[in-house]
């Protein structure tokens, strides 16, 4: 069993790592990420990466691990590639391994909490803005740092119009990271 890895991840990736050939590196992000390192209280059943070492084995491994596959059926979670992940310039940088040691062929990278709700902002559903909650209230990330990394390594690599982006990152800053909401104070204090 993986420590603090809950059924059924762990037999999930214990399997996989026994399965593969050399070493793999995973940086994942989406709920995984948030569920397993920042321990947001929901399941989750892919784990979404963005990038795979070596990335010429992403289809190989999709086949082995990924949805519709015989260990995806047997223990009802996958891998699943998000190839298109707007995520900013220096995220690997800042990543952090998880589990390290624990498997023989298997790297577990998760994005810095920043950058994780960084790459959500594209899409902005109601789980996305559930996890950035989670996210900015657990961890009392600061506003000011994420608003500093989206101009200066996001926003210029975004995709449709920008401003739409803009806003949606006013809305997040007011809405997750205000200081007395993160406290539980009042904006009257």
């Amino acid at each position: 069993m993986c420590p603090k890895l809950d059924p059924p991840w762990s037999g999930f990736l214990e399997e996989l790592d026994n399965l593969l050939d050399e070493l793999f590196e995973f940086h994942c992000i989406g709920g995984f990420a948030v569920v397993v390192e920042y321990g947001l209280p929901r399941g989750t059943n892919d784990l979404d990466y963005c990038r795979l070492v070596p990335a010429n084995r992403i289809a190989e491994l999709e086949k082995l691990a990924g949805e519709g596959s015989d260990l995806a059926r047997k223990h009802k979670v996958h891998v699943h590639h998000a190839a298109i992940a707007t995520l900013p310039k220096n995220y690997e940088e800042r990543m952090k391994e998880i589990f390290p040691r624990h498997f023989k062929k298997i790297r577990l990278f998760v994005l810095d909490p920043y950058d994780l709700v960084l790459s959500k902002l594209s899409r902005n559903i109601d789980r996305d803005r559930d996890d950035v909650k989670h996210l900015s209230r657990t961890l009392l990330l600061d506003g000011d740092v994420l608003k500093e990394r989206y101009y200066s390594e996001l926003r210029h690599a975004l995709i449709g119009p920008v401003e739409w982006h803009d806003h949606t990152l006013a809305f997040w800053l007011e809405a997750y990271f205000d200081k007395s909401e993160q406290t539980g104070a009042s904006k009257d204090s």
